[in-house]
């Protein structure tokens, strides 16, 4: 219960929090017109993010396997990657599918 009434918080308290709120940055998800290039990051992020579960493993073990600051993990898991190069990305990638072969498609 909220403000011992209801489950739902007063409009005052939803006021309160939008502020917070405006600033939340949350997944962003591949746009319908994506260019093959933003496909293909895309597809690079998920690459990571299927393996962190698949390895059950935490984002700062990723991070650490991957050598880098546990924010630029966030920044992949949720497709925030506009200061990431692709190179980057698939790097990240290769280190932990050494085999993995990429290609290229008309």
């Amino acid at each position: 219960m909220v403000n011992g009434k209801n489950k739902w918080p007063s409009t005052k308290d939803l006021e309160g929090m939008l502020p917070e709120l405006e600033k939340a940055q949350g997944t962003l998800h591949l746009n319908e017109d994506a260019t093959p290039l933003e496909k293909f990051r895309f597809q690079l992020c998920q690459i990571l993010l299927r393996y962190k579960i698949k390895a059950k493993i935490s984002q700062r073990d990723l991070a650490l396997r991957l050598d880098v600051d546990e924010s630029i993990v966030s920044r992949i898991f949720h497709h925030r990657i506009d200061k990431i190069s692709t190179d980057r990305l698939i790097g990240y990638v290769q280190e932990i599918e050494p085999n993995i072969e990429f290609k290229v498609a008309n």
